[in-house]
């Protein structure tokens, strides 16, 4: 609302039109017609009344009802949570049922307002740009945790991985020893067993372990990494280098995180990876349960009522850690992998072929375990 008493007061001080402009945050015009309308009313400072009775008394015109239809907000932010649907086409269906039912429509930029009004009062998210169980944003915490060997009471640190469901700000967290790509790819898995799905989308940061080459047109994924994502059905698109606000939630969990749970066990010690774990278990539940500060409901609460149900379904068995790597077809039509050697047709001697090794198989096209391995 416009400061109608912070205008009568400035301008009662001398200030002039541009300053008083600039200290309400209005346009020139505005105070312009703000100061004309008092003195046709003969209003000066001080005034007795609140800004909404200056309204009332400066510009009745702006009390008056208007007999255009009210959107159904409400409706208007279950239908954003599907797929596809803009509030372009919302408006436009809107429009048709005002027509049919012989009422006057918004315009376009009204209907807009009215929903961002009450998206940004009554609901958590705005769902304009975040869908529910669309997109996912993970990072590795810039604090590290420590847990104490037993043995030598040396500090070993231990990495904070953190991931992030865009729309209700759901989170989840877990350490690990190292920031290589079994951590990090258990860390995936772990996470989408805890949301209880897979969003659509995966958006990292441009870490060596997920992506091998950062560039702007098409960056290139780690290839164990990709397999996992194909896996939940899921795709991977890393945040554009140097861009944080990509993924501002995962940035911004960071952020609390290291506050909320990993400084607030800095009292406490731990001898192993699982003790630490089992604590930022409790500190997240926590956590996520935390009622929002301006808005009504908790970021769990968000979650449960709103996105879970639009993640995508986990699959039958959790992704099996794989390593990709190349070896080549020597003469004798055998290739070395983890010192044990493995056939394959004479036709790919002296050419290269990709080997994927798991814990259990060795895949590679055509290749068949030798009986003599050496």
């Amino acid at each position: 609302m416009i400061k109608y008493r912070e205008i009568l007061r400035l301008n009662s001080q001398g200030v002039s039109g541009r300053g008083i402009a600039a200290s309400c945050k209005c346009s020139r015009n505005t105070v312009k017609n703000v100061l004309e309308s008092a003195e046709r009313q003969d209003i000066s400072w001080p005034v007795g009344m609140s800004d909404t009775e200056l309204q009332d008394l400066l510009f009745p015109e702006k009390s008056i009802q208007s007999n255009r239809k009210m959107p159904n907000c409400e409706y208007i932010h279950k239908e954003m949570a599907k797929s596809g649907v803009t509030l372009s086409l919302l408006w436009h269906e809107y429009c048709e049922a005002c027509r049919l039912s012989g009422e006057i429509p918004l315009m376009y930029s009204q209907f807009c307002r009215h929903y961002r009004k009450y998206a940004n009062t009554t609901k958590a998210t705005m769902r304009i740009k975040r869908k529910p169980g669309e997109i996912m944003e993970v990072d590795w915490a810039g604090k590290t945790a420590f847990i104490i060997d037993n043995v030598t009471g040396e500090l070993i640190p231990a990495y904070v991985f953190v991931a992030a469901l865009a729309c209700s700000q759901y989170a989840y967290v877990e350490v690990f020893l190292s920031m290589d790509m079994e951590s990090w790819i258990n860390a995936h898995i772990n996470a989408f067993k805890y949301f209880g799905g897979a969003t659509r989308i995966i958006v990292p940061d441009n870490l060596k372990t997920g992506v091998d080459k950062a560039s702007r047109p098409e960056p290139k994924i780690n290839k164990t990494y990709h397999e996992m994502a194909e896996h939940y059905g899921t795709a991977v698109i890393p945040a554009r280098v140097k861009r944080p606000k990509d993924k501002p939630n995962a940035e911004g969990t960071v952020g609390i995180i290291s506050t909320w749970i990993i400084a607030s066990l800095r009292n406490q010690q731990f001898f192993s990876i699982q003790e630490l774990n089992a604590a930022i278990k409790l500190k997240l539940e926590e956590f996520n349960e935390k009622p929002f500060q301006k808005k009504p409901g908790s970021r769990k609460s968000t979650f449960l009522e709103e996105e879970k149900a639009l993640l995508l379904p986990l699959p039958a068995s959790p992704y099996e850690l794989a390593a990709w790597s190349t070896a080549t077809v020597q003469y004798d039509y055998h290739i070395i992998v983890d010192k044990n050697h493995y056939s394959v047709p004479y036709e790919y001697i002296r050419h290269q072929v990709d080997v994927r090794t798991t814990s259990k198989t060795v895949e590679s096209p055509y290749c068949f375990p030798c009986a003599n391995t050496w």
